[in-house]
Formats: C-alpha cells, structure tokens, sequence
C-alpha cells in the first residue's frame, strides 16, 4: 500500500475517532471565513464607484467567472470519478471513514443528527421553496420570485443528473436512524441546502435592513454545514459524495446568483441611459 494511501487511512480514522469535534471545529470555521468573506465583499461594494462596468460588460465578466467555476468543478468530478475506485487513496479514505464512524458514534449523537437532517429533506427544502415563491409573488417581486424557482428547481434536476452519470452505491447503513436509497454521488441533501439557504440568504441582503444581512448569511452557512456533516455522520453518503454536494452547489449557486444580479445591473443600466 503507498504512503499517501496509509495517511489517507490514518486521517479516516482520527476523524472517526473525533467526529463531533471535527465537525464542530469545521462549522467554527466555516462561520468565520464566511463573515470576513461577507464583510470584505460589502465592503467593496459599498465603495467602489457605481456603475464602474457598463451592463454588457458586468454580463460578460460574470459568465466568464461562471463558466470557470463549472469547468473547474467539471474537472473536481472528473479527478473524483478516477479516485473513487475502492483500491486508490479516496476510496480508502471513505471506506476507513464510514467504518471508524459505524463503530464509534454514540446512539444518541445519531439521533439528533437523524432528526436535524430533515431540514435538507427534498420535502422539506420543496415546500420552503413553495412558500418563498408565494410571498415574493405576493409583494411583487416576480423577478426575484422566478430567480429562486429556476435556481432550487435547477440544482434539483442537476443533482440527478449528476448521479446517474457517476451510478455510485451508498455506504452500508443499518443503524436504523436514517434511511436513504437511490445512487449517492454527489450529495443531494448538501447540494440542495447550499443552494436553498444560500439563495435564501441572498433574497435576505436584497429585500432585509442591513442587520440582518450578516446573519441571514452565517445562518445559511451553519445550516448547509450541518446537513452535509450529517450525511456523513449518519453514513449515508462518502465523505467525497459530501464534498462533490458542496462543489456543484456553490457552483450553482454562484451562477444564479450572478444572473439575477445581472438582470439588476442590466435594468438598472437601461433606465439610466
């Protein structure tokens, strides 16, 4: 066995040894990182000059950054596809992980893993979509409230896609507290949360005062966090099927979020003309 695959293995197994504190180190971290990502954004946004891009040239920019995030995440699938033979370093990775988590996570930590994961349930994440819909129809925000629907209806059909392409089998889980068939790569829980809260965030900057716009965006962090972590927790799904879920939904996300933005540069170009 090569080296990278014996540091893979003893990796996997610290992890499973200290998963809670491991994931909640993760989630300390991603808040922090979000929040100084946050504020330097609006930072910069709040400063520079207005209109500093003339409408076709915003479009242009923003698709070229969309089109790399797609191809770079195309080729992440592409690395992944050849790395998730059960003989190379990220299988035995994943194998070691759900192993080491299967013998050594309480009943209890399960439980409650088992019942917060609902909250990236495709029923659930479906009928919060209904109900941001109505209510952006509602106060007259139909090009937002179309915005969110193509944006979680898309990353939906997306994730699919994705794992009909891939075809690969979920990890062995019998302790009972969670239940999930159908193929696993990528993550359809993660992806889902990341872009459901993410554009629920993003609705939250656009329509809210400004203090809540830093919680509306830790909140929709901790939540994607968490139901990613969960997936894996529960071993329901690979750690890679994991990390490929958060891969495709911020990709996404981030092309969503920039047409929607771009159609408000656009607008607001043409009435200024």
């Amino acid at each position: 066995m090569s080296e990278d695959a014996l540091r893979a293995q003893a990796l996997a197994e610290w992890l499973g040894q200290h998963a809670l504190v491991a994931a909640g180190g993760g989630l300390l971290a991603m808040l922090v990182v979000a929040g100084l990502l946050f504020t330097a954004l609006r930072h910069l946004h709040l400063r520079a000059p207005r209109a500093w891009l003339p409408p076709w040239a915003w479009l242009g920019l923003w698709f070229t950054l969309g089109g790399g995030f797609m191809l770079a995440t195309a080729a992440l699938f592409a690395e992944a596809m050849e790395a998730m033979d059960a003989g190379e370093e990220l299988g035995l990775f994943d194998q070691r992980l759900a192993g080491a988590l299967s013998q050594r996570l309480p009943a209890s930590a399960l439980r409650v893993v088992g019942t917060a994961t609902h909250l990236g349930d495709p029923l659930t994440l479906v009928a919060l979509v209904v109900l941001v819909a109505v209510a952006l129809l509602w106060s007259g925000q139909r090009w937002l409230a179309l915005g969110w629907v193509v944006a979680c209806a898309g990353n939906g059909l997306l994730n699919q896609g994705l794992k009909r392409v891939f075809a690969r089998v979920r990890p062995l889980h019998e302790h009972g507290f969670a239940v999930a068939d159908g193929y696993s790569f990528p993550s359809g829980h993660t992806s889902g949360s990341v872009v459901v809260y993410g554009m629920l965030a993003y609705l939250c900057v656009r329509l809210l005062p400004a203090r809540w716009h830093l919680p509306a965006v830790l909140l929709a962090v901790l939540l994607a966090y968490c139901m990613g972590v969960s997936r894996v927790l529960l071993q329901v799904h690979w750690a890679s099927d994991v990390l490929a879920g958060f891969a495709s939904g911020l990709t996404w996300l981030a092309i969503c979020i920039a047409a929607v933005e771009l159609r408000r540069r656009y607008v607001r170009g043409v009435s200024m003309a």
